[in-house]
């Protein structure tokens, strides 16, 4: 799976799940990402095969909904809430285990077509 990481975290999280041999990229750490409206970063994952990591349900879910009445086809989002798995510098290790082994049991890039999860989920 090809993952796009959504403006929230940070890109060291992108550069180490690189260094374990993931194709991960960040918002962060592309120029023509920065400062787009979601569903902008919605279509460019799209376009690139990439899954998107977000926290922001509200909005992504809402993309998710549209996508699914249209019969658009994406390859995923992957979401994850402050409460369940906490942002901070604090926990950047944390977030390339997890990710490190979702990633690992899902390797095909359509693993999540036009689905979602939420992170941890209960393998992680």
């Amino acid at each position: 799976m090809r993952l796009l990481l959504d403006e929230h975290y940070v890109r060291e999280i992108a550069e180490l799940l690189r260094d374990l041999g993931h194709d991960v990229v960040s918002v962060s750490e592309r120029p023509d990402l920065k400062g787009l409206f979601d569903e902008d970063i919605f279509r460019q994952a799209r376009a690139e095969r990439r899954a998107i990591l977000t926290e922001n349900w509200a909005d992504f879910g809402r993309l998710f909904e549209r996508a699914a009445a249209d019969g658009t086809t994406h390859y995923g989002i992957v979401f994850t809430s402050r409460r369940r798995l906490p942002r901070g510098r604090a926990t950047i290790g944390l977030y390339v285990r997890v990710l490190d082994e979702f990633l690992h049991r899902h390797p095909a890039d359509d693993a999540l077509a036009s689905s979602f999860r939420w992170l941890p989920d209960r393998n992680a």
